[in-house]
């Protein structure tokens, strides 16, 4: 059975899932609303940023036990759930180098998080583990001088 995209994808996309991944649902909720529309190069800088603890995700919804940044009211480091991002960022954007789109003008295009499978922990406290599926889609965008050469044939 082949996974279904809660978007429609494109002819110069290039595409990435994580399945069960053992991430917090919430924590990749923040970290996919701050890298969504982002040039690919600037994410994975700025997820690097957040596993070195040089720059916070701001948490809006879940700020429950944030405390304030400098320049956000509240933030929080999520070095684990970063950092399986960024593997999936780094897979998605050797997919796209694969089917010939150019890497330097990438955009994370759609990025999603969605609840995964609860598994049992085992143990004296028993409960559930944290799964997450996260589906990142990465756009070839359009170079400023295409379009203006676009534009002055148009007018010609």
């Amino acid at each position: 059975m082949s996974y279904k995209y809660s978007t429609q994808l494109i002819e110069n996309s290039a595409k990435a899932i994580g399945l069960a991944l053992p991430i917090s649902r919430k924590q990749s909720i923040m970290i996919c609303q701050k890298i969504r529309g982002m040039n690919v190069q600037k994410a994975k800088n700025l997820l690097e940023k957040v596993m070195n603890k040089k720059e916070p995700i701001p948490f809006t919804r879940f700020a429950e036990g944030a405390g304030h940044k400098a320049g956000m009211s509240s933030g929080k480091y999520p070095i684990k759930a970063c950092s399986q991002i960024l593997t999936l960022l780094k897979s998605a954007e050797a997919n796209a180098q694969y089917k010939g789109l150019g890497t330097g003008n990438l955009i994370v295009k759609h990025v999603v998080t969605q609840k995964g499978p609860t598994t049992q922990k085992h143990g004296r406290i028993r409960g559930n583990a944290k799964r997450t599926h996260v589906e990142i889609v990465l756009e070839e965008s359009k170079t400023t001088t295409e379009k203006k050469t676009k534009q002055k044939k148009v007018t010609k």
